[in-house]
């Protein structure tokens, strides 16, 4: 398999070197855009894997991009930004961004968060269609056929609220998805009221599908923001009930 390439799109120098020397030492191709015009251009000529996006960038703001993006492309773009509120966050995301990273960053987070968004670009590259009838990560399965999800083979016993979050997470696996987000794909509005009865119940699924409810595998909270379902790796142990 060829080396991943990525587009890292960043006007600050100092941050641009760090990226780039993270890069290299990782073996990973990569190109540099330093405004929010080549970066576009870029995206289009070097179909990288994934985009690393600062959102202040001199020509245009980076949610603007995203939303560019989003129109022909489903590449997966992880911003990289000083601006840490969560409106902010949840602004970029909401815009498409696939993950946030907050300035002042690890570069071992920084990692991490790539290998995230490498691997869901080999799952979607796998996939003949984004609407396989099974869906299969770790010890969870999906039959989207039957409407029956299961784990570790014995099926899981879900109300109608909860197998619709838990197809909605699984369809995209690796990508932080905002509560508005889930509140207008699942319950067709999204009232500022709505929130605490979405965290309710994602307790209750995380209950059934989680070994350790506490210690979560599959679902990911981001405090403020939204939820991710980890795509578990291939041969990773994952614990089971008992």
């Amino acid at each position: 398999m060829n080396k991943p390439h990525i587009l890292m799109v960043e006007d600050d120098a100092a941050v641009g070197n760090l990226i780039a020397t993270t890069l290299e030492t990782q073996n990973y191709q990569f190109h540099r855009a330093k405004t929010g015009a080549s970066a576009l251009v870029d995206a289009l000529s070097y179909r990288p894997d994934v985009m690393l996006l600062d959102l202040g960038l001199p020509d245009m703001d980076g949610v603007d991009i995203i939303k560019k993006v989003r129109t022909w492309s489903n590449l997966p773009i992880i911003v990289i930004s000083a601006r840490s509120e969560d409106s902010d966050k949840v602004a970029a995301l909401d815009a498409g961004a696939d993950d946030y990273l907050t300035k002042p960053f690890s570069v071992d987070e920084l990692l991490a968060r790539l290998r995230v968004a490498l691997r869901r670009v080999r799952y979607d590259s796998q996939k003949v269609s984004e609407e396989a009838s099974l869906y299969e990560n770790g010890n969870l399965k999906i039959d989207y056929a039957a409407g029956c999800a299961y784990r570790d083979g014995v099926e899981i016993h879900l109300t109608p609220i909860e197998y619709k979050l838990l197809c909605l997470l699984a369809k995209n696996v690796g990508k932080v998805l905002t509560h508005n987000f889930i509140l207008k794909e699942v319950w067709g509005s999204a009232l500022p009221g709505d929130t605490p009865s979405l965290r309710v119940f994602m307790a209750t699924l995380r209950k059934k599908i989680e070994p350790v409810p506490a210690q979560p595998k599959y679902i990911q909270t981001h405090v403020g923001v939204g939820y991710r379902m980890l795509r578990i790796a291939e041969g990773e142990p994952v614990q089971k009930n008992g």
